[in-house]
């Protein structure tokens, strides 16, 4: 299918679809012959779900750091979605009762405490975006920093001097296979080095969602490619490669 044509399928507009491949949130492959975005059943599904994040009240850079992690699965986006809708139909529910109250204590047919006038208007937050940062993101990496601040100076003088260490040690395997044995193995204890002193147990899934974190998120990068040029690619791929491996 064509950009025209997903537009009137969806009733996204053109402009949107567009902004999702510059972006890197859709990115469809091209027709040979004219160059023209081509949308094949992948694009569809992978559409559907960023819709469904969006109806969820998720951003579209956290949508894209989701959907782009090594351990990302459908089924349990799926699954995290519908508690979320579930969720968002009991407070509709009960802001429409809100609603008909108000009705009726307008009309004086109902004594309207004051504590009732509120009932379902809570938008201040996602309840199941921490849920989505545990299975995909960076709810570790929060923890960890709140572990980090509580130390003393010399205790973050020594956790900044062993990353330094270990981030220099991994430049040099960069130009390497990210799932080559050495790599792999560098994995290994780049995994056990955050688990023993970070203050927080990752799992294989934030392991490799923070990985992914390292190429969506510019302050990482940055930081990172300080080491080496394509040092944070070259984590993020070798991160999902031991994630996925491990959890065999």
């Amino acid at each position: 299918m064509n950009t025209k044509q997903v537009a009137g399928l969806t009733g996204i507009s053109v402009r949107t679809l567009h902004y999702y491949d510059k972006i890197g949130l859709l990115c469809p492959g091209r027709n040979d012959e004219n160059g023209y975005r081509q949308y094949v059943e992948a694009d569809l599904d992978l559409l559907q779900q960023i819709l469904f994040f969006k109806k969820c009240g998720f951003s579209l850079s956290k949508i894209r750091a989701l959907i782009k992690s090594p351990s990302f699965d459908r089924k349990q986006a799926f699954i995290l979605q519908r508690k979320y809708l579930q969720h968002e139909k009991r407070r509709i529910d009960t802001m429409l009762a809100t609603l008909d109250k108000s009705l009726k204590a307008m009309k004086g047919e109902y004594d309207m405490a004051q504590n009732e006038k509120f009932k379902g208007l809570d938008f201040d937050n996602n309840p199941y975006e921490d849920e989505a940062r545990r299975l995909w993101g960076d709810q570790a990496v929060d923890n960890s920093k709140k572990h980090i601040g509580s130390l003393s100076d010399e205790e973050k003088s020594a956790v900044a001097k062993g990353m330094d260490d270990l981030f220099c040690s991994l430049a040099k395997l960069r130009l390497q296979d990210p799932a080559s044995d050495a790599v792999q193995a560098a994995m290994d204890g780049m995994y056990r080095y955050f688990n023993q002193n970070f203050g927080v147990t990752y799992s294989l899934q934030a392991f490799a969602g923070l990985g992914q974190m390292y190429v969506t998120d510019s302050r990482f990068t940055e930081n990172i490619d300080k080491y080496g040029a394509g040092l944070s690619e070259f984590l993020a791929a070798a991160m999902g490669i031991y994630a996925k491996n491990k959890a065999k």
